[in-house]
């Protein structure tokens, strides 16, 4: 282990312990962090922050670097940012909308309620803890099978884009070229890893614990995954 590697350990740990709910920094996280005024920039830092650094080291194990020329650190930056900001949006409604699926056409009346409820600890202790766990199973499927293809999809054509550009913030806010970017994209990876495999293996179960948890904290869960996908992304070049 080189010292970029320490550093970057450090880093990474920093930035992810700020977000968790420690008795010292609950004054700052819920004047900010977890302030629902804040919410539109709240997620763009939680995401541009952890999903990047996921990326940074996705690199790092497919080439030992952390960044190089060409690589768009910046502009992946401002890209998960503003994917951070969709994925919220996406919470909201799955999350909202799914337990009146449930309650209003599949007959299960305790949906609603137990999403109600803080977490899966205080949803048990009302008696409702195996209705969370299928509701929360249910809102991670219908988001990740409806919504997620779409966001994987665009998230590849705005790689591209910043590579296609030289990884610079000057070329990453020209024109995006979906008519061409689209048909270069290898499908067979999209489809064979990227959708068939980590879609129902790792997002569905991932995000099923996410919704297990306080709203508060649901996008933060998110964002550190986003690490968890720059190795996943390793992979799928890889496979490339």
């Amino acid at each position: 282990m080189t010292k970029k590697d320490l550093l970057f350990a450090l880093i990474l740990a920093v930035s992810i312990a700020v977000f968790i709910p420690f008795p010292f920094l609950k004054k700052i996280q819920d004047s900010f962090i977890y302030n629902p005024h804040y919410w539109y920039v709240a997620g763009f830092l939680k995401f541009a922050l952890l999903s990047t650094l996921g990326e940074s080291l996705g690199l790092r194990l497919r080439k030992g670097v952390y960044n190089e020329k060409g690589f768009g650190l910046l502009p992946r930056a401002v890209v998960w940012g503003l994917l951070g900001l969709g994925i919220k949006m996406a919470f909201v409604i799955f999350a909202s909308g799914t337990p009146v699926l449930l309650s209003h056409y599949f007959g299960m009346e305790t949906a609603v309620e137990s999403m109600k409820k803080p977490d899966i600890f205080a949803a048990a202790a009302a008696g409702l803890g195996w209705s969370r766990l299928i509701t929360a199973f249910a809102v991670s499927a219908f988001m990740n099978l409806i919504f997620a293809p779409v966001f994987m999809t665009l998230h590849k054509i705005t790689d591209t884009h910043i590579i296609d550009n030289g990884g610079t913030l000057k070329g990453f806010f020209k024109p995006v070229k979906f008519s061409e970017i689209f048909p270069s994209i290898n499908w067979f990876v999209q489809w064979d890893f990227v959708f068939k495999r980590t879609i129902p293996l790792f997002w569905i179960p991932a995000h099923t614990v996410t919704f297990l948890m306080p709203p508060q904290y649901r996008l933060v869960f998110a964002a550190v995954l986003g690490v968890v996908l720059g190795v996943l992304l390793t992979i799928a070049a890889r496979k490339s």
